[in-house]
């Protein structure tokens, strides 16, 4: 079965081109709800040869096609499957033509050309997928570019995680070079050591700016030893290294915050970034989180906190607990449903991150939500609309309980926070998703 997905890019063929080759575009490409991780990426689009990981110890090889290469014209790549389980793989086929055709000095038509034996609307879904990402990607680095940011040296902490991991594919693939801060020992050239009890400016040695994400899962019941973990490894490491980051001379440091700083029970009013900081105790906890970042206050080094809202993505956070629950028919609203959630998609928070490296105006707390919040009945019903599965099973407010004690679930599952991204639609900022039904389908491949 050949089939044919195409659409146009309104960026030169040859920065298209340029896109593809380098590290970290083929992770933006993954769709997030298939069962695929990124190993290795072809050094070469000619004759190179990328690697996913597949269920069951399976690897997904694909050799480029030396024969068929065209400079910023055309890649080809081919399917083998390797791994224990390979035997019952072999039947599966794939071969993929990647065309760039200029249109103009100022557009390009991106043809994507499959021949296989899988699902012709599994293989629709991924196509699409992969067009959008590639033209918002490629809009918010010309975006970038032209507000003056050129290539930068940035170090993040908390790389491997949902965000990281995200975050660096998209700055690798915009030609930024990332230094990914580890607590083991380096692997590669990428990587630095970090102590997050002892930062030093060595670890940060010849970087433009500093991300910094890593802080322990707030998931969890919320035990002595789980608030402990919590504050414990976000205050003190952030202070230590914003202060190491002062001194090596970076420019911006970027540190995560969280939307927990409003309270649990914020109330029905919209919440910028001037409203009053709730007190318990994930707000406490976030008050001093971000003063920390702020510290010391003296210096040039503009510093940005990036208050997040509950991430959308299948592959963590929230929504990756309920797809499976909504898929099968057992998802509801949490008690009454009247809760505020204020959502953001992965990518978009994506751009959040970029827009703090460029925007030298953009400064100190900033919403990381969308402009539109949903109370939690609508975000159920939303859902269950775009798995195209019944809403049948509302959850009693004791399920929480019984998962998270009684804290963890007034903090987490039955917080309610109508937060409004103030500070960026005062910059002008573009949300790729500013709906909810729109992030959801995108990123569970629901268009």
């Amino acid at each position: 079965m050949r089939i044919n997905h195409e659409s146009v890019i309104p960026v030169p063929v040859d920065q298209v081109f340029t896109w593809h080759e380098r590290p970290g575009a083929m992770q933006r490409l993954l769709p997030p709800w298939q069962p695929v991780t990124a190993i290795k990426q072809a050094q070469s689009l000619e004759d190179g040869v990328s690697e996913l990981g597949l269920p069951a110890g399976l690897r997904w090889e694909a050799p480029h096609v030396a024969q068929r290469y065209v400079p910023q014209r055309l890649f080809v790549d081919e399917m083998t499957i390797e791994g224990p389980l390979r035997g019952a793989a072999k039947s599966l086929s794939w071969r993929h033509e990647h065309h760039f055709d200029p249109l103009g000095d100022e557009h390009c038509l991106v043809r994507d050309v499959v021949e296989t034996n899988l699902p012709a609307v599994q293989v629709h879904r991924m196509l699409t997928y992969r067009h959008r990402q590639l033209a918002e990607d490629l809009a918010a680095h010309r975006s970038a570019a032209a507000n003056g940011m050129k290539p930068q040296t940035i170090a993040v902490t908390g790389s491997h995680g949902l965000v990281g991991t995200a975050l660096c594919a998209f700055l690798e693939s915009g030609g930024h070079r990332m230094i990914r801060l580890v607590r083991r020992g380096p692997q590669g050239k990428d990587e630095r050591s970090w102590d997050p009890q002892n930062s030093s400016t060595e670890a940060l040695a010849g970087c433009d700016a500093v991300i910094h994400l890593a802080g322990a899962s707030i998931a969890g019941r919320f035990n002595d030893k789980h608030r402990k973990n919590i504050a414990r490894s976000r205050i003190e490491p952030t202070r230590k290294l914003a202060a190491a980051a002062a001194q090596a001379g970076v420019k911006v440091f970027v540190s995560a915050s969280a939307i927990g700083i409003y309270g649990a029970q914020a109330g029905e009013s919209p919440l910028d970034e001037s409203a009053a900081e709730g007190d318990d105790f994930l707000a406490q906890v976030v008050q001093q989180w971000e003063q920390a970042a702020r510290e010391p206050a003296a210096g040039q080094m503009r510093r940005v906190q990036v208050r997040t809202g509950l991430v959308q993505s299948p592959k963590g956070g929230t929504l990756k607990m309920l797809k499976p629950l909504y898929q099968l028919g057992l998802g509801g609203r949490m008690g009454d449903g009247l809760q505020w959630q204020s959502w953001i998609g992965l990518d978009d928070l994506v751009d959040i991150y970029h827009r703090a490296l460029w925007d030298e105006q953009l400064s100190g707390a900033v919403n990381a939500a969308a402009p539109h919040p949903v109370r939690n009945s609508k975000y159920s019903a939303t859902l269950a609309a775009v798995l195209r599965r019944p809403e049948i099973l509302p959850v009693p407010a004791l399920g929480p309980e019984l998962l998270l004690g009684k804290q963890g679930s007034e903090l987490l599952a039955m917080a309610s926070q109508r937060v409004a991204p103030s500070k960026l639609l005062d910059r002008g900022h573009r949300f790729r998703s500013a709906h909810l039904e729109d992030a959801l389908r995108h990123c569970l491949g629901r268009q």
